[in-house]
């Protein structure tokens, strides 16, 4: 249907589709259509007809949603035409001030876009959009409604105002933000407090809807004021400590008036039904209010703070409003950690304090610690009875309130001791009867187990909080006292395995077991620790020896046991991964009988998770990774140069891999091969992370070169499809690749370094070239079946090409095929990836990037040699991702046309001396000169980016960005004089002058080539070219000079 034909009620019918439609594919024409009729000329007139004489809401919405597009445009309308759009719809919703809330919400912010956009323009020496706040104060002099409009075209502006839009540059919109903020914002904000005055002045109806909602517009305008970005930082709500407002000094007399802040308290005396009938019953507010608290301390020392005349009586409230809070645990539970942060705050500071005056948090601290530890214990009967979510399943936020509770519960600490000794010996005699009795009542022992693996959680927390808090030798002790339960219990509950289970009991051993040894298993504790005191009585473990075989059986013991149990599994051998990371442990580790029988039996036979049947899910194999590099970390310590005992370690791998083989010639049980396979690629992943010697790299090489890699590359041939088989395979390859600690620097006689890369290469052409026969994939695919590979491949080859273990010349030399042919297949894999995808998904593009600094470092006749329309895909790839915000991947960048750019300058140079020896070098020069001259935009789009960088965005890799600006000037000096012409002329005549003295010390003692010391000169030059620009671009340039002086 053409446009132009359309009617009211047509257009109408579009409104409904959009907005209301249930229908998929009419919704999806009506998007198309919408689109075409904002490009369309009669866009305006169409919009007008919706607004005057549509009959639904829908209809005036659609109008708005049109305006809006249409004024954000990149090119704007003239500047009469918007004029017009905004004294339009002032007038229109003067004129209808009863509108739907949307509608008027939508047309308001066709306005404040307009007002943005345009706040820098002039028409008769005038900014013409800045009449905003006095075309406002029109609508305050009308009715309610219109007075509620007035406050919304404000409090929309001033949002509007601090939004950045990512599209356009950074730098534009904070010149925008500090006009506004230096010329408008204040008077808003004192606008808005003198309607709060008036508010509280006379007696309001607020049983009248029309006043309550002119009461909440003005304070959410209050709010967007205080709200805003003042200095341009973006501050993460999110962040606690970041939470000072840098407010402009201007507004210093404001604050400092005592009435300002008073009249939010009378506003909150008066005006409690409006702000909410529930007070700080309703979730939103006591969240709001918990915050509030939390920044109390945020802002101020503890020392000040006692020193204040009111401080007993407040920090008594907030004790029993912070107990009251711990009891109903079910109520707004993420609001608990911002009160929890203040204790700990509090708390951590008591030592600096200097005062003499009484902080009293030996009083409040023990009954915080109590209120968590007793309403968490009551909270456990009642999720049993009424089968709630139960609290501990979220194990995110569970740590994040007890390593925040582990520095109150040190406060007063023999109080919370003696509770802790109190509740876990009844709790732990009330399990063992319930263990005991014949009839064990379901429930009961449900409820009974919940509320051990909060006790074991509890005392894990305490005794952790030895790190954080100044401790004596009672308190180890006491330490002792607690933990010797804890490990009492470990023995009860791992005799009466499997029968007598559970798995949230241990979770919280673990975590216990985890703080415990981050608080007593080290280097640097002393060995007379009073906390074996008592361990010793009851336990016979002396010290971090004994404990270490303690935590080595418990680790056995879940490895056993816990086989089908995902999160205990994974949790233990992240355990063990931690225990295994210091060599003064390790060497005490190894002499422990536990590690020994894991080191020579780790089968399924023995660990039930190393397992292949159909119980376990492919992602549970993931663990597997983990437990071989403990495992060979452990085998490490011992082994030298002893091969015999790295045999026999392979031993199990070495068995399964002969059982694939057979299977494989026999062509049976696949499902059970492929399972096997996944796992073994996991294993030997896990040992070769931890291989870090060259002689213990060269063993793992030896054992599966030749005979078990081909293996892998006919998995890869046979199951390409399947990411759940070839992933781990190709993250194996990429970690063989890895030059860590130069493992792979071979003796000078061994062939091995060349022989890996063959393989590597086969490999990544098997994958590539059957990655590429699945044709197209869905969006919600291609990652998972494609990309992921194709960027696992790219890193292992990135890993080869720099890791300095390879002669790539040798190959040409000696004719074999196998670097130009994976070269080959980086290129068919790259064509089949699109331009958008290479930087949306965060693995391919940090695999892509550092790949092609490698290719254009060491393989520029690679490079040179590609199909012009290949050539123009990568330097367009680099154009694309100079601009990103991830700097790794823009520095990438950087250095890969640096690369390129001082190539073609050398041979340019070089052009008019050609000696016959390096004629392959100069053909490959030319290549690449001419395809320049065929594409000349391709450098000098870079070469804007990169200035456009340096000038308007805040450039976060200066020095890369440097490197190659200063080859591209050179290759292209008339561009770079018609870029400098055209940032001159844009700006107001005042300021061309410097800019162009800006342009001229830019170049100032740079020579006509590309020498280490001329590029440093160039960089200096470039860092005090970007600061007179933005000294010189910040100024207004006319009217008003632009404060920047901030107060704290």
């Amino acid at each position: 249907m053409a446009l132009h034909f359309q009617s009211l009620a047509e257009l109408e019918v579009l409104c409904t589709h959009l907005y209301i439609g249930t229908d998929l594919t009419q919704r999806i024409e009506a998007e198309k259509a919408l689109l075409e009729l904002i490009d369309s000329p009669e866009c305006l007139s169409k919009c007008q007809l919706l607004l005057e004489q549509g009959t639904t809401s829908y209809a005036q919405l659609l109008a708005a949603t049109c305006l809006s597009k249409l004024v954000s445009r990149i090119s704007p309308l003239p500047v009469e035409q918007r004029v017009d759009i905004r004294n339009y719809i002032l007038n229109y919703v003067a004129s209808q001030p009863k509108l739907v809330p949307f509608v008027i919400q939508a047309l308001i912010q066709v306005i404040a876009k307009i007002t943005k956009l345009g706040w820098f323009e002039v028409q008769k020496d005038q900014f013409v959009f800045r009449e905003i706040i006095a075309d406002v104060k029109k609508f305050l002099q009308g009715t309610v409604e219109h007075c509620v409009i007035g406050v919304i075209i404000l409090s929309e502006l001033t949002q509007e105002m601090n939004l950045v839009d990512y599209s356009r540059p950074s730098a534009k919109h904070r010149k925008i933000a500090t006009s506004f903020r230096d010329s408008s914002l204040k008077d808003i904000l004192v606008l808005a407090c003198s309607l709060l005055k008036e508010v509280l002045a006379k007696p309001l109806n607020l049983q009248d809807e029309g006043q309550q909602n002119l009461v909440m517009q003005v304070l959410k305008l209050v709010l967007n004021c205080l709200n805003f970005d003042f200095i341009g930082s973006s501050a993460d709500e999110s962040a606690d400590d970041l939470c000072t407002v840098q407010i402009p000094t201007t507004w210093r007399t404001i604050f400092l008036e005592p009435e300002t802040l008073d009249l939010f308290f009378s506003l909150y005396h008066s005006l409690p039904p409006l702000l909410s009938q529930l007070g700080l019953s309703d979730p939103g507010n006591y969240h709001e209010f918990c915050r509030f608290l939390a920044r109390l301390k945020t802002n101020y020392q503890l020392g000040e703070l006692v020193l204040v005349k009111e401080y007993p009586e407040v920090i008594r409230l907030i004790a029993n409003f912070t107990i009251t809070s711990l009891q109903h645990w079910e109520f707004a539970p993420n609001s608990i950690h911002y009160l929890l942060t203040l204790w700990q705050r509090m708390v951590a500071s008591v030592p600096f304090v200097k005062s003499t005056e009484p902080h009293l948090l030996d009083t409040y601290a023990p009954e915080i610690t109590k209120a968590f530890i007793t309403s968490r214990l009551e909270s456990v009967a009642i999720v049993v009875r009424d089968n709630l979510d139960d609290p501990l399943d979220d194990t995110a936020t569970v740590f994040q309130q007890l390593e925040q509770l582990c520095t109150v519960s040190r406060c007063e600490y023999e109080k919370t001791c003696t509770l802790l000794v109190q509740l876990f010996d009844q709790n732990a005699q009330t399990y063992q009867k319930l263990l005991h009795s014949p009839s064990g009542i379901t429930v009961d022992k449900a409820i009974q187990e919940g509320r051990l693996a909060w006790l074991v959680y509890l005392v894990g927390t305490v005794v952790g909080g030895r790190l954080t808090y100044t401790s004596t030798d009672e308190h180890d002790a006491m330490d002792g006292e607690l933990s010797c339960r804890v490990f009492q219990l470990i023995s009860l509950m791992d005799t009466g395995l499997p029968q007598c289970s559970n798995e949230k009991i241990e979770l919280a051993i673990l975590w216990f077991l985890d703080q415990f040894r981050k608080t007593y298993v080290g280097d640097q504790l002393q060995r007379t620790s009073k906390v074996y005191a008592r361990m010793s009585e009851v336990l016979g473990i002396t010290d971090d020896n004994h404990v270490l075989e303690t935590f080595m059986t418990k680790i056995v013991t879940n490895l056993k046991y816990w086989g089908r149990c995902e999160p205990v599994i994974s949790r233990t051998l992240q355990f063990l991964n931690d225990l295994s990371v210091g060599y003064i442990l390790l060497k005490k580790l190894v002499k422990i009988d536990a590690v020994k029988f894991m080191l020579k039996n780790h089968t399924s036979e023995h660990f039930p998770f190393l397992g292949i049947s159909d119980s376990y899910s492919l992602n549970d194999f993931r663990c597997r990774t983990t437990f071989y590099t403990a495992l060979t970390r452990l085998l490490m310590v011992d082994l030298g140069e002893d091969e015999d005992e790295f045999e026999n370690f392979m031993l199990p791998l070495t068995v399964s891999f002969e059982t694939v083989l057979q299977i494989f010639n026999n062509n049976f049980k696949q499902e059970d091969v492929k399972r096997m396979l996944i796992g073994l690629a996991r294993d030997l992943r896990g040992i070769a992370f931890a291989l870090n010697t060259k002689s213990s790299y060269t063993m793992l090489f030896d054992w599966m070169y030749p005979t078990y890699l081909p293996i892998l590359q006919r998995t890869i041939e046979r199951w390409y499809g399947e990411p759940a088989c070839t992933t781990p395979i190709l993250k194996l390859m990429a970690e063989l690749m890895q030059n860590r600690s130069q493992r792979l620097n071979f003796d000078v006689s061994s062939p091995n370094g060349i022989l890996l890369f063959r393989e590597a290469s086969k490999m990544i052409c098997t994958y590539g070239n059957q990655i590429l026969s699945l044709g197209s994939l869905s969006k919600d695919q291609i990652y998972p079946m494609k990309l992921k590979g194709i960027s696992i491949c790219y890193s292992a080859l990135k890993s080869a090409l720099c890791g300095n273990y390879v002669s790539f010349g040798v190959f040409k030399l000696y004719g074999d095929n196998h670097f130009d042919n994976v070269l080959q297949a980086f290129v068919k894999m790259l064509l089949s990836v699109c331009h958008s995808d290479l930087l949306q998904y965060r693995k391919l593009s940090q695999s892509y990037y550092p790949l092609l600094e490698c290719l254009t470092q060491d393989h520029m006749s690679f490079i040179t040699n590609l199909e012009p329309p290949v050539l123009l895909y990568v330097l367009t790839s680099i154009s694309e991702g100079l601009t990103t915000l991830d700097t790794v991947v823009s520095s990438s960048c950087c250095t890969s046309l640096d690369y390129v750019v001082t190539y073609l300058f050398k041979h340019i140079a070089k052009e008019g001396k050609k000696p016959l020896r390096c004629r392959e070098a100069t053909q490959a020069g030319q290549r690449l000169l001419h395809f320049m001259q065929q594409n000349p935009d391709v450098l000098q789009q870079m070469m804007s980016v990169l200035m456009n960088t340096i000038v308007f965005e805040d450039c976060r890799n200066q020095w890369s960005v440097s490197r190659p600006l200063l080859g591209l000037i050179l290759l292209n000096e008339k561009y770079f004089s018609e870029l400098r012409a055209s940032l001159i002329n844009s700006q107001p005549v005042p300021k061309q002058e410097v800019l162009a003295q800006c342009f001229r010390n830019l170049m100032e003692g740079v020579e006509q080539n590309l020498s280490i010391k001329n590029r440093d000169r160039f960089t200096q030059n470039l860092s005090v070219f970007r600061r007179d620009v933005a000294e010189a671009l910040r100024s207004d340039g006319s009217t008003e000079p632009c404060s920047l002086d901030m107060m704290s």
